[in-house]
C-alpha cells in the first residue's frame, strides 16, 4: 500500500493509478518495500513529487519537478528505479570484483616471493 499525500490538491484515481503503476515497476527486482511515501507538492507553476522507499538493507528517495505533473512522476520513478538497480547490483558490480582480483593477485606475488627467497 503506497501513502500518497498532497496539501494543495486532492490526489484523484489516475493520479494514484500512475503513481502506482510507476511504483510497480520496481517490483520486478524482487525487493520487499517498506512504507512507500509519496508526497506531491504544487510551487505555482511546478509540481514536486518526493518519494521515500524502505528497502531492506536501505532507504531509496527521489524527487523529481516539473510542469507536468505526469512527467514529474515519470522522473522520480526512473530515479527511484537507477537507485534501486545500483543496490541490488552492488555485490556483483565490476568495481567490486576487480578489487576482489587484485586483493587475489596480491596474495599470489606475495607467496611467490617468499618461495622464491627460500629457494635460493
Amino acid at each position: 500500500m503506497i501513502k500518497i499525500t498532497s496539501k494543495q490538491f486532492d490526489v484523484t484515481d489516475s493520479i494514484r493509478e500512475r503513481i502506482e503503476s510507476r511504483i510497480a515497476k520496481l517490483s520486478r527486482h524482487d525487493v520487499q518495500f517498506l512504507n512507500p511515501h509519496v508526497i506531491i507538492i504544487q510551487e505555482k507553476q511546478t509540481f514536486k513529487i518526493e518519494a521515500s522507499v524502505g528497502i531492506p538493507n536501505a532507504t531509496l528517495f527521489a524527487q523529481a519537478k516539473s510542469a507536468d505533473l505526469y512527467a514529474a512522476i515519470n522522473a522520480m520513478g526512473q530515479k527511484l528505479e537507477k537507485q534501486l538497480n545500483r543496490q541490488t547490483h552492488k555485490p556483483e558490480s565490476q568495481r567490486r570484483a576487480t578489487l576482489n582480483l587484485e586483493d587475489d593477485a596480491r596474495d599470489d606475488d606475495f607467496i611467490y616471493d617468499n618461495e622464491e627467497e627460500y629457494a635460493a
